[in-house]
């Protein structure tokens, strides 16, 4: 296993916060009194799936923040399912922002990065310039499309098994792992992980408590209230959906756009669900050119 140190590239500094109620691991670059723009990761990974993006932030004058998010590597992991409602999240972003001095600031998310940036988007607006959400639901519409579209029901299946009791962690934590290691390779493109970049995974997974806390976030979807209108973005805000995403279909990111005031969809083609780890040099002047469009 590769230590977690080794994983920091110059320039990069790490430190920890207390917000919320939880100690988050944080890693960030670029000046303190830049802009601040907040990179949020999704499952089943940690901080360094920006490993493409931070710099390329912060040297066009970004403070880059990136959280491992609650139950994630070094960061606190609550066992209780409701640590992770969604509510809870958003609020642990709003924090970190405070933390860090961003009265407002910029917010990009990738798969439950983008769901928890929806939500912030969503009961924060105030505090957002403005938000890059990539291959992850609004959590109002996620569902719905699926009731919908039987494809996509079949694409999310895995959601259901997440929330059983027990049986994701035996299936997906044993042998090192191979559960999950074939899951990421499975739906991304050849090479889109280099050597080794699987193993670093594995060590943040392997932190006490961590595994479940990670698959707590599905099983915190079951406490949510069904019914009742669909929450609207007022943030400009631009998704980016990858063209062949193995978990997500595009009419999904079509019914979120619908319920942004100032949003822009493109399509990524060619691209996989972790288009920012496969293709950096076409996701980062995406993000970069909207972020800056806004000064």
């Amino acid at each position: 296993m590769v230590e977690p140190e080794t994983l920091l590239q110059a320039g990069w500094r790490e430190t920890e916060k207390i917000v919320n109620g939880v100690k988050l691991h944080v890693v960030e670059a670029g000046k303190a009194d830049d802009p601040l723009v907040v990179l949020l990761h999704g499952f089943p990974e940690f901080w360094w799936a920006w490993r493409h993006q931070i710099t390329p932030l912060a040297e066009a004058g970004y403070h880059v923040v990136v959280p491992d998010m609650r139950g994630y590597n070094t960061s606190d992991a609550p066992q209780e399912v409701a640590a992770y409602m969604l509510d809870m999240l958003a609020a642990d972003v709003v924090a970190i922002a405070d933390a860090f001095g961003g009265h407002r600031f910029h917010l990009v998310g990738h798969d439950w990065g983008a769901v928890i940036g929806w939500w912030v988007a969503a009961r924060y607006p105030q505090r957002l310039e403005r938000v890059v959400l990539m291959d992850g639901p609004h959590p109002d519409v996620w569902g719905r499309q699926a009731m919908r579209h039987p494809t996509q029901a079949l694409r999310s299946t895995y959601v259901a098994f997440f929330q059983l009791p027990w049986v994701p962690e035996a299936t997906l934590g044993s042998f090192d792992f191979t559960g999950l290691r074939a899951m990421m390779q499975g739906s991304a493109k050849v090479d889109t992980f280099e050597p080794g970049a699987l193993d670093r995974y594995a060590e943040a997974w392997a932190h006490p408590g961590s595994l479940t806390a990670m698959l707590n976030y599905y099983r915190a979807l079951r406490e949510r209230p069904s019914g009742g209108e669909p929450a609207r973005l007022n943030p400009p805000t631009l998704i980016l959906w990858a063209g062949d995403d193995s978990f997500l279909e595009r009419h999904v990111a079509e019914a979120g756009l619908a319920l942004c005031d100032d949003g822009r969809l493109e399509i990524v083609e060619g691209a996989s669900h972790w288009l920012h780890i496969e293709q950096p040099e076409r996701i980062n002047p995406r993000i970069l050119t909207f972020l800056a469009s806004g000064r």
